[in-house]
């Protein structure tokens, strides 16, 4: 199968550059895969799609500021006076050591030290490809405390407009911070939705999966089976796989608030088709013929052409049905990406 199957043609104008508000009145293409009805709705419709038995799942990472800018300290004289290195923490190790991708790289080689703040300092301890580096942090007080100081929140390279709150590139739900990138159709939810949801029934779990650079990784192979995903880092509680197997069991449908639910929930879901509880990494890479194992229905975003997460959802409609859809969403001027409308993919 080819990169070029899940092309779509998107003006340029459909990129949303800011968020709707209120966060729920977004529009919501929403689509059953029985019938291959589509009907354009808001996002505050949701709650009429859903039943009484149905598990929804969300993710509740939160995105660290995690954009700093170092100096580099001289190996002569001790003071921080050499160039200026932007770092995106990527992945944490422990408690000081973390994996990040530096740039401009060839700045940033093994046993360089560079200077964040008075509180901050970090040695490269580990050269790697594409521009990831190793970095050993020393810090006085709470690391976190420090990059809600200093860090910047990165937001993805298509949004060109500077973000007035940055709580809205925060889900209402997000406690664990470890993310990257937003999972952003959680973005459209308020307090007062999901009061709504719970009210009619329906179970509302959190999982987590922390989202990683690789979210923004496209796909450069011409043969997608060759594209390696990064490995990103997942906990499911015992609780919350209790709930979802206890839907499952019960025949409730297992609903996928963002392609990193879905990630995290196909990645621990057993031979058994239930889900197991634990922590750990996952690489899964999820394109036709894929077949779903946990999840019946999902709630996403419109994702870039030729990307992993189009190729996900193709798994889920197949790839002609999803191109169609998103001809509609084209034709209709819905709003793409992070910041744009959302899909509600599912079944009776």
């Amino acid at each position: 199968m080819k990169k070029e199957d899940f092309y779509y043609d998107l003006p340029e104008r459909l990129i949303a550059q800011t968020p709707i508000e209120p966060r729920d009145h977004a529009r919501l293409l929403c689509y059953n895969k029985v019938t291959q009805k589509i009907e354009d709705k808001h996002f505050y419709n949701i709650v009429d799609y859903l039943k009484l038995g149905d598990c929804m799942v969300v993710n509740k990472t939160k995105v660290l500021p995690a954009r700093l800018y170092g100096t580099k300290i001289s190996k002569e004289t001790g003071k921080a006076e050499g160039a200026k290195v932007e770092f995106l923490l990527h992945k944490r190790q422990d408690n000081t050591h973390w994996e990040v991708l530096a740039g401009p790289a060839r700045r940033a080689k093994a046993s360089d030290e560079f200077f964040f703040c008075d509180r901050l300092k970090g040695r490269i301890t580990t050269e790697k490809e594409g521009g990831l580096r190793d970095i050993a942090f020393e810090f006085e007080g709470v690391f976190e405390e420090i990059l809600d100081d200093i860090g910047e929140t990165p937001l993805p390279h298509y949004i060109k407009e500077k973000l007035e709150n940055i709580a809205r590139y925060q889900t209402v739900y997000a406690s664990d911070a470890g993310s990257a990138a937003a999972p952003t159709a959680g973005l459209h939810f308020t307090p007062e939705l999901m009061d709504k949801i719970r009210a009619k029934g329906v179970k509302i779990v959190e999982i987590l999966l922390h989202v990683g650079l690789g979210t923004f990784r496209p796909v450069t192979e011409t043969d997608i089976t060759k594209h390696k995903m990064h490995a990103e880092y997942y906990e499911v509680e015992e609780k919350a796989a209790l709930e979802i197997n206890s839907c499952k069991k019960a025949g409730g449908r297992i609903i996928a608030v963002g392609t990193t639910s879905v990630r995290t929930l196909e990645s621990v879901v057993a031979d058994d088709g239930f889900i197991n509880a634990g922590t750990g990494e996952t690489d899964i890479y999820i394109y036709p013929p894929y077949q779903y194992k946990m999840v019946d229905c999902l709630i996403t975003n419109f994702h870039l052409p030729e990307s992993t997460l189009v190729m996900l959802v193709s798994a889920m409609l197949g790839t002609k049905e999803t191109l169609d859809i998103y001809s509609h969403a084209v034709k209709n001027e819905y709003r793409f990406f992070s910041f744009g409308d959302a899909c509600f993919f599912y079944r009776e």
